[in-house]
């Protein structure tokens, strides 16, 4: 069978990750990444060798590139016209205007969460609505927050019903090496509800979700509580081993010394991820507790590579690779080595 040809446009924190992962799908093909500046991304790729081609989405930079000798394969439309899915991984607002460029060659595309829902035709989960997304031409992933928490939510709803969630959401506040929100030391509150609580609802409708959002002066992953109320009575032995179960959820104790977001960036490094990349969220065994009927549990989602299988499912969806939803996450697991 024919791989499926795959294009990652802006190889930014995201779009990097997006590109590895692609490549490790066996059944898809990386034919190249674009992107508008000679970034430290993309001189550290030239560093590499360039195992990724580079197309050039702006031509007028393509002075600047020559004088890093970076080797440019072709202009943003050459890699738009070999693939059969674009990857747009660009900032925010940016993929709405390349959006065209994709109507316009008839191809289809998956953007990030900083985009507004309106740009795609389905607002995209690959656990919890991978359905809706099969055959259609533009889909929106949920942000890394949003996606972490589906997650967990979605493996509690299919095996006992939840019927709502509260949650509180202790926000990094930037990506590691970002320097555009510049140097402070001051926590932010956003209002109730927070956009990850309303995007929940959107993705799985039969549940009511709300709450507050603190931004934090860290980089290394977000910290989020949650207390969901189940349809029937549990137990926290029947929540945890489902959690345990999920390929993309990985269950972690305090007392193994795993204390909070630091803590598991520097066991991916020690792992030998690259980038100290974790794709899973991960759950605190000690926080997961039944009060009053009730599921609390407190999990970490690592942000700059969560999204990343989410996304591979996406392009599985929109190419009608596969329809069955366990069929299409299981091989999405597989070749991200996900779940044992």
């Amino acid at each position: 069978m024919e791989r499926v040809k795959v294009g990652v446009v802006g190889y930014g924190t995201i779009g990097q990750r997006l590109a590895d992962g692609v490549a490790l799908q066996e059944d898809m093909e990386l034919v190249g990444v674009a992107d508008v500046q000679p970034t430290l991304a993309i001189l550290a790729l030239k560093e590499k060798g360039m195992p990724y081609s580079f197309y050039l989405a702006s031509p007028e930079n393509k002075d600047k590139f020559d004088e890093y000798g970076i080797p440019i394969s072709g202009f943003l439309e050459d890699l738009i016209k070999k693939v059969d899915v674009i990857l747009d991984a660009t900032t925010a607002g940016v993929g709405e205007k390349n959006k065209v460029l994709y109507q316009k060659y008839g191809k289809k595309a998956i953007f990030q969460g900083g985009e507004k829902n309106s740009v795609a035709d389905v607002f995209f989960h690959g656990y919890a609505n991978y359905e809706k997304g099969i055959g259609k031409q533009f889909l929106k992933l949920t942000s890394c927050n949003t996606t972490g928490i589906i997650r967990s939510v979605d493996c509690l709803d299919r095996a006992m019903g939840i019927k709502n969630v509260i949650m509180t959401i202790i926000r990094r506040v930037a990506d590691p090496g970002d320097y555009h929100r510049g140097l402070t030391d001051a926590l932010r509150v956003d209002p109730v509800p927070s956009h990850q609580a309303t995007d929940l609802m959107l993705i799985m409708p039969h549940i009511k979700a709300t709450g507050v959002l603190v931004h934090t002066p860290v980089t290394h992953g977000h910290i989020v509580s949650i207390v969901a109320t189940p349809s029937r009575k549990t137990t926290e032995e029947e929540v945890l081993e489902l959690f345990k179960a999920h390929p993309r959820i990985r269950v972690v104790r305090i007392a193994d010394g795993f204390l909070g977001n630091a803590s598991l960036f520097k066991y991916a490094r020690d792992l030998g991820n690259l980038r100290g990349d974790m794709y899973e969220i991960a759950v605190f065994e000690e926080t997961v507790k039944v009060f009053e009927d009730q599921i609390i549990y407190t999990i970490n989602i690592p942000q700059e590579a969560v999204v990343t299988p989410e996304t591979m499912d996406a392009i599985r969806a929109a190419m009608e690779m596969q329809i069955d939803r366990l069929e299409a996450v299981s091989l999405t697991n597989k070749y991200l080595k996900l779940g044992g």
